[in-house]
């Protein structure tokens, strides 16, 4: 499910209290739609990273009790707000064994822990990996399975590229991505480094001009693995041999367009990146000398990153002369 179906649904089903499994290859940014879910619907985050609990951290008995039977104390983690309402988020539940999964089937089911019932506010959804992608999940037991909706996500290149834009990603990440859409998530549990999501924001949008050229590969490497990190780093030579861009948007009738398609997605992203108000007549003017699909991009990649260009004469005039690419 492409993720703005995925959040219209979780929304759905959170606004009804349904438990949701959210399944997916790692890395794919599962927990981020949990925890974007709840900040659309103004509700508390509370998030559990499933595997590094044991049975003590869902209760302990209460040996100071004065009854003949023993009460339990549980963390704070599980003591919620009965008047705001809340998401708890059971992140990489796939990795927990079979006792946790019996406890997690009562909390979602039941909605009681050892005596401690959860409010109506309280809405529980958790994340994990698929066996496929053979990493350390365990089978879900069947009565645990009975009582959840499971939504697979996939990783959709315009979804991505969307959020990544909103998001602060590096322009030169956004723009490799566009070029090479295959790479966005590549997951292979056979490698040690995979490209991902996760690891292209977090592995390599985070240290982009962070790190000296001379080292980018083996910091690449170490985060989306060789091929990925050989072809960005390529990628990366490219945008570095591109015309000055300020000097382009000074000179957008002149300057020559590239023909080579490596070359004309990171001048794209750089001009898009560089797009102001400002300077948007004449984004337009170079944008409007290259293929169209590439013109294309570039400007909704500029309308995106900054939404008030939208509003502006030169878009208006360019969407019209290009209203058949568009809608």
């Amino acid at each position: 499910m492409r993720v703005k179906h995925l959040i219209q649904t979780l929304k759905a089903l959170v606004s009804v209290k349904r438990p949701v499994y959210l399944t997916g290859a790692p890395g794919g940014g599962k927990t981020s739609v949990a925890q974007q879910v709840a900040e659309d619907m103004d509700m508390a985050f509370i998030h559990v990273h499933m595997p590094n609990q044991l049975v003590e951290d869902f209760g302990v008995p209460d040996m100071g009790s004065q009854d003949d039977v023993f009460g339990y104390k549980l963390p704070k983690k599980w003591m919620v707000d009965p008047d705001r309402p809340t998401m708890i988020c059971l992140d990489d539940r796939g990795q927990c064994g079979t006792d946790i999964q019996k406890i997690i089937a009562n909390i979602i089911d039941a909605r009681e822990l050892h005596g401690h019932y959860f409010p109506e506010s309280v809405a529980f959804v958790s994340t994990g990996n698929r066996i496929e992608d053979r990493a350390g999940v365990n089978r879900v037991l069947s009565h645990l399975a009975d009582r959840e909706t499971e939504l697979e996500f996939d990783v959709h290149l315009d979804d991505w590229c969307s959020w990544a834009i909103g998001e602060g990603v590096h322009p030169s990440v956004i723009s490799f991505i566009r070029f090479r859409p295959g790479l966005l998530h590549e997951f292979d549990p056979q490698r040690p480094k995979n490209p991902t999501p996760r690891s292209w924001v977090k592995g390599v949008s985070s240290i982009i001009d962070v790190v000296s050229p001379e080292v980018e590969y083996d910091c690449f490497k170490g985060a989306i693995g060789e091929g990925a990190a050989a072809e960005f780093v390529g990628f990366r030579r490219i945008e570095r041999s591109l015309p000055n861009i300020d000097n382009l948007l000074l000179h957008p009738e002149t300057t020559a367009v590239p023909e080579d398609p490596a070359t004309l997605y990171a001048i794209s992203g750089a001009i898009a990146h560089k797009a102001t108000n400002a300077n948007f007549e004449r984004v337009i003017k170079y944008a409007n000398r290259m293929p169209q699909e590439f013109g294309v991009l570039t400007v909704s990649y500029a309308t995106r990153k900054d939404d008030s260009l939208a509003s502006s004469a030169a878009f208006t005039k360019w969407a019209v002369a290009n209203q058949d690419v568009l809608f």
